[in-house]
């Protein structure tokens, strides 16, 4: 049977050539800044399974996390470092979500539609998050996206009401 052409795109990206590449583009994301707009996605398959389109009121925001346990500033108050709750503390939401959250904080007008995994380098991950403009008369349109647009979908990350927010909700 014959592939389509994401399908192409998909098995393009596990070569070694692309991989290569990617090690490149790292080197420079990592100089970057937290939160960095992109012109266009770095995987389009990945992208446009998970909603994005190429045209007005869809943006793509590059999001560096950085991975590992977080730890609690710790107080100087004569208690022993181990009972202290410092060490072995990790949220509940995962790396993704909070990629979401931080690119919502960053474009306040625009909702978060979706995000994916770009690359994991050492101590960083890098997600793309699709943010959709619901003030963009395109999206308005759209019969497929407007539903974004109602005000009951504002602040989808921040509660939880997207794909990575519903798992770790476990409502999927």
């Amino acid at each position: 049977m014959a592939k389509g052409l994401y399908q192409h795109i998909r098995s393009q990206w596990k070569t070694d050539a692309a991989q290569a590449a990617l090690k490149q583009k790292i080197m420079v994301w990592r100089k970057q800044r937290t939160v960095e707009r992109i012109d266009k996605p770095t995987r389009l398959d990945r992208a446009r399974a998970l909603g994005y389109k190429a045209k007005t009121g869809y943006i793509i925001a590059r999001v560096k996390i950085k991975k590992g346990g977080r730890s609690r500033p710790a107080y100087h108050r004569g208690r022993k470092p181990i009972h202290a709750g410092l060490r072995k503390f990790t949220p509940k939401k995962s790396l993704q979500g909070t990629a979401e959250q931080r690119a919502a904080r960053r474009f306040t007008k625009l909702e978060v539609l979706n995000s994916y995994e770009v690359a994991d380098a050492g101590n960083i991950k890098f997600f793309e998050v699709i943010l959709v403009d619901p003030r963009q008369p395109s999206i308005r349109s759209d019969p497929k996206i407007k539903w974004i647009c109602s005000p009951t979908n504002r602040g989808r990350a921040m509660r939880g009401l997207t794909s990575v927010g519903k798992k770790a909700r476990g409502l999927r």
